[in-house]
């Protein structure tokens, strides 16, 4: 790790723990030339995951993707950007929870919709609304019946 003050490529870390999301790892740092202190979060990512998409075509896992769809779905609700970023995090846990190269899109869909119906009903029926294709009044009451039901 280098040192954001000088630049020096050895540091020593002196604290870690769990991060509050129980998702990432916190470390408190120090480096070895200047003995300047910092802080890292370190984070686990998926790499090399191809994506099965419904036509058969793959593609490259992309958290971005991800990320956008839940802001569509939690568009105009009190979501603050910690609470999506943790969201994420737990969302892509489980898809690498999976153990897979390749995850079929629908994975991944079912993945979110159950995290979204725990975590925002108004959102998880804007995601299930585009995922399950609705085509018309009675996908959408169905689904709010199921939802009533839990």
């Amino acid at each position: 790790m280098h040192c954001p003050l000088c630049n020096h490529d050895n540091t020593k870390v002196n604290d870690s723990r769990v991060g509050s999301d129980g998702l990432s790892v916190k470390r408190r740092r120090e480096c070895i030339k200047c003995g300047y202190r910092f802080s890292t979060v370190e984070e686990g990512e998926i790499f090399d995951m191809q994506v099965v998409k419904r036509n058969g075509k793959k593609e490259l896992y992309s958290k971005e993707k991800l990320i956008h769809g839940l802001e569509r779905a939690l568009e105009k609700r009190d979501i603050v950007g910690e609470t999506l970023h943790c969201l994420v995090k737990q969302i892509e846990r489980d898809i690498q929870k999976l153990k897979k190269n390749e995850v079929s899109s629908e994975e991944i869909g079912q993945i979110v919709m159950d995290h979204l119906k725990k975590f925002d009903q108004v959102a998880y029926i804007r995601f299930a609304s585009v995922y399950m294709s609705f085509e018309d009044v009675t996908g959408f009451q169905k689904e709010v019946q199921n939802l009533n039901n839990i």
